[in-house]
């Protein structure tokens, strides 16, 4: 099962008819590896009907354009990585395992599925005025994340822009990776992700002192 298809929108439920929860669990899948190969403005519909194994009326029975199903596929996407991020903190004792814990989750949700990686990270910004939106609200929500390990680091936690800038700059180093080709390995980023975000969580104390 893919990243797209753990959605718990996605999820079979008892009782219920899954069929067609199950071909947009395909087709949403289909969208993030269609891209991935062929890039947002080459994909079509019919690459991503064929891959699915679904047909065409079913899609625009689901969906009204290739751009809706693209954004359903990234937000859907999103929502997996925050709720792996958000339970893998769970776990944690105190901040600085708090943050580690979900960057860890995150950089490596991503290196498991270099489909979707290649899609959020790189193609998101091929797909228009809508798309950018779109991929603003989710560096916010990240950062909102970093706002909760910033309330328990400091007294006064960084501002909503200093953290949205943190989650910008650490998605542009994993999209540089991903552009790079090859197996990128993410996860090696974690370092480099922790150190970067407790400078900016510290510095608010610094400042305040």
């Amino acid at each position: 099962m893919s990243l797209v298809e753990r959605h718990p929108a996605l999820a079979p439920r008892l009782g219920a008819d899954d069929t067609a929860r199950g071909q947009r669990a395909r087709l949403l899948a289909a969208m993030a590896g269609v891209v991935a190969d062929k890039g947002y403005a080459a994909a079509t519909v019919a690459d991503v009907v064929r891959e699915a194994g679904v047909s065409r009326t079913t899609f625009y029975e689901l969906y009204a354009s290739k751009e809706e199903c693209f954004l359903e596929t990234y937000r859907h996407g999103v929502d997996v990585l925050i709720e792996a991020v958000r339970s893998a903190v769970g776990e944690a004792e105190d901040w600085r395992e708090q943050l580690r814990l979900g960057v860890r989750a995150y950089l490596r949700m991503l290196e498991a599925e270099p489909r979707f990686a290649r899609t959020y990270l790189l193609e998101i910004h091929s797909a228009g005025p809508a798309a950018l939106e779109v991929r603003t609200e989710a560096l916010r929500r990240f950062a909102k994340r970093y706002a909760a390990a910033g309330r328990e680091a400091v007294a006064t936690p960084p501002d909503s822009d200093a953290l949205l800038i943190l989650c910008a700059g650490t998605e542009q180093l994993c999209a540089e990776r991903v552009r790079a080709g090859g197996s990128p390995r993410l996860s090696q980023l974690e370092n480099v992700f922790c150190t970067c975000a407790e400078a900016i969580l510290l510095g608010a104390h610094s400042q305040e002192a």
